[in-house]
């Protein structure tokens, strides 16, 4: 700890650093040329790209890459090395084209029909709001990814335009509250990140978590999370090790891991770390992402971010802390000591509230994928259904401002444990509600929807345009009144009474709430394959081309390669169930069942009644003949399929009574004559 100071950010090439290495002049320039807006010259590129490429070879780097996020979900990288030549030998060398430009190959990531094969040009550009690091000795440049024909190709260009939305509608709000020294408002983010660990040994001997990244089959052991004794408790040694390195490794990037502990279920285990920007913490957390599953790998075991890696306890969420913060240190989601009279709060509250419940769509959109059908709405994740807590008083304060009466908040009241000796503190004025898929916690909206392997920048890319969007009405309706306070208390009591059918702060699991949202007409979308074919919807194109973030076509590339990534993941999903059925389970099961007709033969030859051994014969041959009819369903189900709305409707259902099939048939083949490691031992597999 006492190396932490200098620790933190060791491989960034931060603000701190530039100040010491560039000249001051053009560290000087660099800053006011960020702040302004303004592209970077060609000469001040070259003298930054020299001064990053001193200190990347002092931190022992001899390539460089153009480090981005393409719509596949994770990062992308070309290394170059900073050779050139130079007589007979060859010197170091680092331009500022570039570190400003590079040229991948746009036609093999994923464009959604914006690139052909044979349209192959694309361009990565830096992105100097995001610091260069060193990662595996290579110096990584953050950078945005667009096609020859500038549309945006990757989740940052799309991110950082939002942002900027947010930022000029945020702005016109303060102004009207007189906060003239306000420059910029940024969208901050603090992604809580659940994963499963477990040995790498096990993992290996499963086909279906190497191709798939979740166990397509397994019958439930006599332990899963039944005592809830895993979750918060005492780290093992392994883990405890994992944590430890992966916080360091953390830190030297910058990143401001804080909170790490077991969760739930047995296995599972939940980083969670200091908000930043949004840009930021989407590149933090994709940086978390892998480098969970390197460091996993070094302690042998395998880092699993599948949504739903084991059937019967809880999967794993990514859960999306976002706020709104000015550069003077504000936080404009904070209610103060007195929120009903924090009338600047209770707008961007409001326009929160309008937002979330005028594109309910869009945030059940942006947490769509095949892995989060599995988890959303199982007791262990927020329902599909779209919802805000606010909790009691915030509730109540906005109850009070709609039905214009004075507001009478409860005292404060003191938690009292009823031991001497113990402190005393306040307690707060409302409790929590985990299964909300929307709360707001004190300073910010939690959203809860989040799949565990998901890139954060989809569902900000959501929240910051459509709040932008609502804040940009708000501005246009205020800066025209002629009497501001009483046009504010009219469009604060206004929004109440036509979007308070959105807060809810009741259980999200109860049946009775499906009915409820229904009669008060929020969108109910139980899977991917129902909400994605609405991204497209007319009113969302005008929204995101109105504030410059996604053209109609870049749009629509999403929506294909959603829908495409919906269909492909399922598709390998049932190639791997018969896969192993074929290979692997229907010969086990067969071969025991022969063993066990062999065993009843030679007791029937002696006289030895053999009733077990032909009982147990006999289901099983039942159940080897419902495995073979379930494989034989499931591939006539593929061979039918082709939309997302088939795989779901055809594949997904043949694929569960498989899976059903072969479960019941585990317990009864002995453990050793098994193919796969069974739930116990994955589960459990990391003991010491």
């Amino acid at each position: 700890m006492d190396r932490l100071p200098e620790l933190f950010g060791s491989k960034v090439f931060s603000d701190s650093v530039m100040q010491k290495r560039l000249p001051h002049d053009t560290y000087k320039a660099f800053k006011r040329t960020l702040a302004e807006g303004h592209a970077l010259t060609r000469e001040l590129a070259d003298i930054v790209a020299s001064s990053m490429k001193d200190w990347a070879i002092e931190q022992g780097a001899t390539h460089f890459t153009h480090w981005f996020q393409p719509m596949t979900g994770i990062t992308a990288e070309k290394h170059e090395s900073f050779i050139a030549p130079l007589g007979d030998g060859v010197i170091m060398e680092f331009s500022g084209k570039e570190l400003i430009i590079g040229e991948p190959d746009a036609s093999s990531f994923p464009s959604g029909g914006l690139r052909a094969t044979f349209e192959a040009r694309g361009y990565t550009a830096w992105d100097p709001t995001s610091y260069a690091f060193i990662k595996d000795d290579t110096l990584c440049i953050p950078t945005a990814f667009c096609a020859y024909t500038g549309e945006a190709l990757d989740k940052k260009t799309p991110l950082l335009k939002s942002m900027e939305a947010l930022n000029t509608q945020a702005l016109r709000i303060l102004r009207l509250f007189g906060k003239t020294d306000v420059k910029r408002v940024t969208a901050t983010v603090g992604a809580e990140q659940e994963y499963f660990l477990i040995d790498q040994e096990v993992f290996r001997r499963r086909p279906d978590l190497i191709y798939t990244g979740r166990t397509l089959f397994g019958a439930r052991p006599p332990k899963g999370q039944d005592l809830d004794d895993h979750y918060f408790g005492v780290l093992k040694p392994r883990v405890a090790a994992f944590m430890k390195e992966l916080d360091e490794e953390l830190w030297k990037l910058g990143v401001l891991a804080k909170t790490e502990h077991n969760e739930a279920a047995p296995a599972q285990h939940e980083l969670a770390p200091i908000f930043c920007s949004a840009n930021i913490a989407t590149d933090h957390n994709q940086l978390t992402m892998e480098l969970m599953k390197k460091i996993a790998a070094r302690h042998g075991m395998a880092c699993l971010l599948h949504e739903k890696p084991f059937e019967g306890v809880n999967g794993s969420g990514k859960h999306d802390n976002w706020s709104m913060s000015t550069d003077t240190g504000l936080n404009l989601l904070e209610p103060g000591a007195s929120p009903v009279d924090n009338a600047q709060f209770l707008l961007f509250l409001c326009a929160v509230l309008r937002a979330a419940d005028l594109h309910q769509d869009l945030l059940r959109i942006s947490v769509a994928s095949a892995g989060n059908d599995h988890r959303l709405g199982g007791h262990e994740a927020p329902p599909a259904i779209v919802s805000m807590f606010l909790g009691d008083e915030l509730t109540a304060i906005l109850s009070a401002l709609e039905a214009e009466d004075a507001y009478n908040g409860a005292p404060r009241a003191e938690m009292n444990i009823g031991v001497n000796f113990m402190p005393r503190f306040p307690k707060d004025t409302t409790d929590r509600n985990r299964t909300s898929p929307f709360a707001f916690t004190g300073n910010k909206f939690e959203f809860r929807m989040l799949g565990s392997s998901f890139s954060v920048a989809g569902p900000n890319i959501m929240l910051n345009t459509m709040v932008a969007d609502v804040l940009m009405e708000f501005a246009d309706e205020l800066e025209k009144a002629r009497n501001f306070t009483g046009a504010l208390n009219t469009l604060i009591r206004d929004t109440i009474r036509n979007h308070k059918r959105l807060i809810f702060n009741g259980n999200n699991y109860a049946p009775e709430w499906t009915q409820e949202a229904q009669r008060r007409g929020l969108i109910n979308w139980p899977s991917a394959a129902d909400a994605l074919p609405h991204l497209c919807d007319e009113k969302n194109v005008a929204l995101f081309e109105r504030h410059g973030v996604f053209t109609p076509a870049e749009l629509k590339s999403r929506q294909e390669i959603y829908l495409d990534n919906y269909v492909k993941v399922i598709n390998i999903e049932a190639l791997t169930m018969l896969d192993m059925v074929s290979r692997d389970i229907l010969p086990g099961i067969l071969n025991y069942s022969a063993k066990l007709g062999s065993d009843a033969q030679i007791k029937n030859s002696i006289g030895v009644d053999s009733a077990l051994e032909t009982g147990l014969c006999r289901q099983l041959s039942l159940l080897a003949r419902q495995v073979q009819d379930g494989a034989q369903a499931l591939r006539q189900a593929l061979d039918q399929s082709h939309t997302a709305r088939q795989y779901r409707d055809n594949v997904c259902p043949a694929m569960d009574v498989l899976r059903q099939a072969v479960d019941s048939a585990e317990p009864l083949v002995p453990t050793k004559l098994w193919p796969y490691p069974n739930y116990g031992s994955l589960l459990f597999s990391v003991r010491e």
